[in-house]
């Protein structure tokens, strides 16, 4: 079974084994890393590394996986792009969200281009679904993700661009 369709298969196990669905849909959580990969796979960089860290990008934040499982399953390259998308700036005892976010985009400034891609994909998935469906959030949302893709711009030039054009139109359409 080749790398991505073995992350794939992994991504959805580990999200359905804790239950998790999407927050505003009720869907299968799973549907999200795999709209993920479908972005990354799209365009040209996409390596079969990448596409299967797309897959498994939230799989150590949701579920009880761990990088150590990641790299045992799907090699150095992959969970190497897996930590490299994991939060780090979680817990609420290091400072309130906005704090938390702002040690979490220096710190995704700094990541490879090739885990920013895959970050891209994530940002232009989460933005469809939270502008669409929590209006409210959305300005807080959109307000961390221009922010974020002021400092993070070394991934693929065609998803950053879909990126900031979510970005845009939000504050357009206000």
């Amino acid at each position: 079974m080749e790398l991505m369709d073995r992350a794939a298969l992994y991504s959805r196990a580990a999200h359905q084994a804790v239950g998790q669905q999407r927050k505003y849909t009720g869907e299968p959580y799973w549907h999200h890393p795999a709209a993920v990969a479908e972005l990354v796979a799209q365009v040209a960089e996409g390596s079969e590394e990448m596409i299967a860290a797309a897959y498994l990008h939230d799989v150590v934040e949701d579920t009880s996986v761990t990088h150590d499982d990641i790299m045992f399953e799907f090699g150095m390259l992959v969970s190497g792009y897996v930590l490299e998308l994991t939060d780090y700036y979680v817990d609420p005892e290091m400072g309130n969200r906005a704090h938390r976010k702002a040690l979490e985009r220096e710190r995704l400034a700094h990541i490879s281009p090739q885990a920013q891609t895959i970050k891209y994909a994530d940002l232009i998935d989460n933005t469809r679904s939270i502008v669409l469906r929590d209006p409210g959030f959305a300005k807080v949302y959109m307000a961390e993700k221009q922010a974020l893709l002021d400092v993070m711009q070394a991934g693929d030039t065609r998803l950053y661009a879909q990126a900031k054009a979510l970005v845009e139109d939000f504050y357009r359409q206000r």
